[in-house]
């Protein structure tokens, strides 16, 4: 694999300048499309007859980060930079660049004017938004790229790599050229569908979910209702509860710490993970129970999202009451003793102070959630 890596990576350089140096044509392709064989990318077609030279649209799952280069080695075809910053990297990756930086609707006017001028070669979208290995289901389409024209073509695409698995979560396109390099090939199946026509008053989120179905069937996944945002924010939450060794705290009593070793002999991964992220909110708020902290985490598995929840008022509970003797040190537990300091903490860096309600703006939620960090540092500090 060293080897191959090693070589494929010299070849890969020419690849890069032949496809460069060649203007756009059906000679580029095939040339591109031989060399490709020696870097151990294989693309083969189904139902190529299937074509329609007359649609502008194409409409494809997203399996690697590579998709629109093995598609473009078929047919002409752009794909515009949506999330990649324009540079010599997004060029030379192959994507177009529109210039647009704003909303969706921007996006989809700028690909109407493109694709009105007969001379440009169609348009290949991804609709899931996000690469995903595609053996277990489609991520929800995004209805914008049915805006742009009436009638799309789907095309389905199904990627095989022997020993290593194909677009691993939170991998970058960087290391995918590299495994890609590395294993001896990988196979591109690509799949023409008959275009799809969108019906009368048929609107943008139907057509999306009626191709989406019609995908899903070719490739025998099912249609889910997942989105790409989604898919970001469990890989966030992954990270962020990732496996911790659990440690009681040193501000723990000790009869706590000498029963947790015994407690430990009969409880799961999870629920360790679970008692010691509840340890980690009770130590910002000493005077919520634990039993509502860890009903709380239960349900959204975020140490932040629970201490907002606890604050805002939105998890109830009854505060605990302790001896002020046994700890001269510890924090008052009343719920009104504390809800005063967390707003004197709030009051000192601003004058504004927080909202109890979700705000409509984001620099308002952003100013809300730093106000909140900034008071739990300070209660925390005293």
């Amino acid at each position: 694999g060293l080897c191959l890596l090693v070589l494929r990576l010299f070849i890969g350089v020419h690849v890069f300048l032949v496809s460069c140096a060649l203007p756009d044509s059906l000679l580029r392709r095939f040339i591109v499309r031989m060399m490709c064989l020696v870097l151990g990318v294989f693309v083969r077609q189904s139902d190529p007859r299937l074509r329609d030279a007359s649609v502008r649209v194409y409409i494809a799952n997203h399996v690697t980060q590579f998709d629109h280069n093995v598609i473009n080695l078929l047919t002409s075809c752009n794909t515009p930079a949506l999330n990649s910053a324009p540079g010599f990297i997004c060029w030379s990756r192959g994507f177009m660049e529109l210039g647009v930086t704003g909303s969706r609707v921007e996006l989809v006017d700028s690909l109407k004017a493109y694709s009105s001028h007969r001379t440009n070669p169609p348009l290949l979208l991804f609709p899931e938004e996000a690469a995903t290995n595609g053996r277990a289901g489609l991520l929800r389409f995004s209805s914008w790229p049915f805006s742009v024209l009436d009638v799309v073509q789907p095309v389905a695409l199904r990627v095989q790599r022997p020993l290593i698995t194909v677009s691993v979560a939170d991998s970058s396109w960087i290391a995918e050229l590299l495994w890609t390099f590395f294993v001896p090939f990988t196979v591109y199946q690509v799949r023409w569908m008959p275009s799809v026509p969108r019906r009368a008053e048929e609107l943008s989120e139907d057509f999306a979910l009626r191709v989406q179905e019609l995908l899903a069937m070719e490739l025998g996944v099912v249609s889910t209702r997942l989105t790409a945002a989604d898919r970001t924010e469990h890989m966030k939450r992954l990270r962020h509860t990732s496996p911790l060794p659990f440690a009681p705290a040193p501000n723990r009593p000790l009869a706590t710490r000498a029963q947790a070793p015994s407690s430990l002999a009969s409880v799961t991964p999870e629920d360790v993970q679970l008692t010691a992220m509840a340890q980690r909110v009770k130590e910002v708020l000493p005077h919520v129970p634990l039993e509502a902290i860890s009903l709380d985490l239960a349900q959204t598995n975020c140490v932040d999202t629970t201490i907002a929840n606890l604050l805002e008022g939105r998890a109830p509970f009854s505060p605990e009451r302790e001896d002020l003797g046994t700890d001269p040190l510890a924090p008052s537990t009343s719920h009104a003793t504390a809800a005063s300091g967390v707003q004197d903490s709030i009051a000192a860096p601003s004058s504004k102070p927080a909202t109890k309600q979700f705000a409509k703006s984001p620099v308002e939620r952003h100013l809300s959630l730093q106000e909140r960090k900034r008071a739990l540092y300070d209660y925390a500090r005293r």
